[in-house]
């Protein structure tokens, strides 16, 4: 059973009242229903070879037209349950709702439409034009012998617009810098129109510039479009200042959910991450670590 959904039970123990501020998954932090854009429920997630699931969760809720940021220790299972989101890998149990409906149910290019997935370890092809590779972001409106249209034309454009990537369109991928790469990926992934996008740590090994590069396009496209994001990453501080909300994970499961001052706790720090800290909101979150505890 997860931290989460455990808080009735707490509620009822004398000896664990500590637990009874935290937030169910469908209500945030002021108490009031979110309308979810995805909702798992009793999902096992793994890999050939596992014994145990590497995700095994009771509930996830990712609010419609808000960025929701998965965040937790490495190995807590945080791009297992992205990927599961995705159908990038099938659930061993339980099912995962998009608009109410089974993702399974979906066929490849009609999901596409609806779900975009931005992978940690995707390659970008040298030999192609950085309007050449955002272009395949359309390849979910094309059949195979199709060429482009004016709304493939007008789409390309607006997504190396937002991802302020202008000056690099007829610039070959291979010759760009990581920083560049991630832009034009997700570029790539803007062009494909979805309403949801799913991101698993697109600011990893990226200098700081490119890293808040990256992280205002994606507030732009939620902001502007009123797309729903998802995603995953590893620089706390970072999720608490971008994401409306959080979702901590610890062994697969949900330890907690809800907006970020919310979740932020030295609490959590220490029983997730495993740190010492203490957390400050003013105008930006600050969390300063003290120490690794044992």
């Amino acid at each position: 059973m997860s931290h989460t959904d455990t808080t009735t039970e707490a509620t009822e123990a004398t000896e664990t009242t500590e637990m009874t501020d935290r937030t169910e998954p469908g209500d945030d932090a002021r108490g009031h229903d979110t309308d979810a854009k995805i909702h798992a429920t009793d999902l096992r997630v793994g890999y050939p070879g596992l014994e145990e699931p590497v995700v095994d969760t009771e509930t996830l809720v990712v609010p419609e037209g808000e960025v929701t940021a998965l965040v937790g220790p490495n190995g807590s299972g945080k791009s297992t349950l992205l990927k599961a989101l995705a159908r990038h890998l099938d659930a061993e149990a339980g099912e995962v709702l998009i608009d109410g409906r089974e993702i399974a149910a979906f066929g490849s290019k009609e999901f596409a439409r609806e779900l975009g997935m931005l992978s940690q370890h995707g390659s970008t092809p040298d030999g192609i034009t950085v309007e050449e590779l955002v272009g395949h972001g359309r390849y979910p409106y094309k059949g195979f012998l199709d060429g482009r249209t004016e709304d493939d034309r007008e789409a390309i454009e607006r997504a190396i617009s937002l991802a302020g990537i202008e000056h690099l369109r007829g610039t070959d991928v291979g010759s760009l810098s990581g920083g560049q790469r991630q832009l034009v990926r997700i570029a790539m992934a803007l062009a494909q129109e979805t309403d949801t996008l799913l991101l698993d740590e697109p600011t990893t090994y990226l200098d700081l510039r490119h890293q808040l590069q990256v992280m205002e396009v994606i507030r732009t496209l939620n902001e502007e479009r009123g797309v729903t994001v998802c995603i995953v990453l590893h620089d706390l501080t970072q999720a608490a200042r971008f994401a409306d909300y959080l979702v901590a994970l610890r062994d697969g499961d949900i330890y907690d959910w809800g907006r970020p001052e919310d979740v932020v706790t030295e609490e959590l720090l220490a029983e997730v991450f495993g740190v010492e800290a203490t957390v400050e909101y003013g105008s930006e979150p600050r969390i300063t670590p003290k120490r690794a505890l044992e």
